[in-house]
């Protein structure tokens, strides 16, 4: 019988745990699975309980939380036989929503009950893993302020891009690769291997965590009035179309900026210096997959429809402006030639 140990983050997200092993405890298949539950204590707790489930040779370590617990729990996991698995109840989960793993908790038990896993890639950025994306610039930033702010949830991560945005400015970067040297003024440069930031929106909606690359995305800086249509895609996935993107992907970069500045690594804020390296590791974790997701129509979230009727009832509205005001303008021109 195979062995499952849990790792609770009590604090990550906006909703208690304090029902998960209950949940656990009545949905998983125990035909199949023993488990064990441990709750971490402090930071780097979860990579320290990881490591010894690898060491025993638990079957499976189980991220119960964000992206910031599944990077603790998965970077004890790498070029090991242990899988990664994810109960997602944080407040972005990218690495389950890319994996499209279930937020409802009995369906997402109910993955790790099929036990479909699969070898993924996983990141490096200056030899520090990561799963979901990395990057640097205003992302950094805005990860940074989260982290000061302690609120959890979109609405505490929209509220700080707000805030901030308009005063950040775009830093100049270098940009080697096998390809040769180019240089950007970027509002950010992100790194992904995983298609999203978390709540389904899409920095690269391309990435795959199987075909041996990174994708690699600079947004060049932008003016204001074009902030709400970036916002619409990149939650509609078509922010790769969008002319201020450049992206291509790549196996390894290094990236020079005039000073050393933050960075971060699926949202965890981090100084380091002038020179970040970045590098893709292939097929290096095991981790459980939906066996359905390739099946599974992907239908838009409530923010994407939110963004999408917002912005419809927005180009509605300038339509009737423009239209009222050529038929006040004929008007003026009849009242004023009589």
């Amino acid at each position: 019988m195979k062995h499952i140990t849990f790792i609770l983050n009590p604090i990550s997200g906006t909703v208690s745990k304090a029902g998960v092993p209950a949940l656990i405890d009545r949905y998983l298949d125990k035909s199949k699975y023993t488990y064990t539950i441990e709750e971490t204590q402090y930071a780097g707790h979860g990579t320290e309980i990881a490591h010894q489930a690898a060491y025993r040779g638990d079957d499976i370590v189980v991220a119960v939380g964000g992206d910031g617990t599944v990077n603790e729990v998965g970077k004890a996991l790498v070029h090991t036989d242990t899988a990664l698995g994810l109960l997602p109840c944080g407040s972005g989960n990218g690495l389950a929503r890319h994996l499209m793993i279930p937020m409802d908790m009995e369906k997402a038990i109910g993955i790790l009950n099929d036990g479909e896993v699969h070898k993924l890639d996983y990141g490096t950025i200056n030899a520090m893993p990561f799963f979901c994306t990395c990057g640097m610039g205003f992302d950094a930033f805005i990860s940074m302020k989260f982290a000061e702010n302690g609120r959890r949830g979109p609405v505490a991560y929209v509220q700080k891009v707000l805030e901030e945005g308009l005063r950040y400015k775009p830093e100049t970067y270098e940009i080697i690769d096998k390809d040769g040297t180019s240089h950007y003024k970027a509002f950010l440069i992100s790194v992904a291997n995983a298609s999203q930031y978390g709540n389904n929106a899409f920095i690269a909606p391309q990435a795959s965590m199987s075909d041996g690359f990174l994708d690699v995305i600079v947004m060049e800086p932008f003016a204001i009035v074009d902030a709400p249509q970036v916002a619409l895609e990149l939650f509609n996935k078509t922010l790769d179309k969008n002319m201020k993107i450049k992206s291509f992907k790549a196996e390894q970069i290094m990236i020079h900026r005039s000073e050393p500045g933050l960075i971060h690594f699926d949202g965890d804020p981090k100084m380091t210096g002038a020179d970040v390296e970045i590098a893709v590791h292939k097929q290096g974790i095991n981790i459980v997959v939906n066996k359905n997701a390739n099946k599974a129509a992907r239908q838009p979230n409530a923010l994407q429809t939110a963004f999408s009727e917002f912005f419809y009832d927005i180009d509605s509205l300038r339509a009737s402006v423009m239209t009222q005001g050529k038929r006040f303008q004929k008007l003026l021109k009849r009242t004023f030639t009589i």
